[in-house]
């Protein structure tokens, strides 16, 4: 896995996570700036998503396993989705929240998926 990708998935999604609990905090629901920020995390999750398909194409293997390793990588790719559609069926700080709660889920799943591939290893 590259780790530079990995690093800047996990920091888009602390930093996403920041600016939508500081909506939450404001009281305020997502707003459409949220959803661009939100597709800008979606995007370098897909793009980690095949970068990690092609290293398993030419034939590198994750210490963890090829399954729990595409398991996490398709995890991380549906979280930002999920809790930002969920968001917009609860139009309240609470929709912020998710979304706060939800990359700050994605961002745990980088440290786990650098584990998985072997990067606690050397």
């Amino acid at each position: 896995m590259l780790t530079p990708l990995t690093v800047a998935v996990a920091v888009a999604a602390l930093a996403l996570a920041a600016w939508c609990g500081f909506a939450a905090y404001r009281d305020q629901p997502t707003k459409d700036w949220h959803f661009a920020g939100m597709a800008v995390v979606t995007v370098l999750a897909l793009v980690q998503l095949v970068v990690g398909v092609v290293q398993l194409a030419r034939g590198e293997k994750p210490d963890g396993g090829t399954v729990v390793f595409v398991s996490y990588l398709l995890g991380v790719a549906a979280c930002v989705p999920a809790v930002g559609f969920m968001s917009l069926a609860e139009r309240t700080r609470w929709g912020s929240a998710t979304v706060a709660a939800g990359a700050v889920v994605m961002a745990v799943l980088q440290v786990r998926l650098y584990d998985v591939w072997g990067g606690g290893h050397g």
